[in-house]
């Protein structure tokens, strides 16, 4: 699990959340590629849930926003 630091919350320089919405990431270097879906709630300390499918398999589940932002794009 990562750590819920205050710097990582502030969002002033980070992307809208929608704007990453149809976009591919891979979780970590080798991991599966997933397309982002959609934004979901904010969450009390700022941060946000985007709905994601991981493409190979179809499976949907919530990921932080923040979290996301961790992952290397998908070309």
């Amino acid at each position: 699990m990562k750590d819920a630091c205050p710097e990582r919350t502030h969002t002033s320089s980070l992307p809208q959340p929608t704007k990453l919405v149809g976009t591919w990431r891979r979780f970590g270097v080798a991991g599966p590629v997933y397309e982002i879906v959609k934004a979901g709630i904010e969450l009390p300390d700022g941060d946000r849930m985007m709905r994601v499918r991981v493409v190979e398999t179809g499976e949907e589940f919530d990921c932080r926003f923040t979290d996301i932002l961790d992952d290397p794009l998908e070309r």
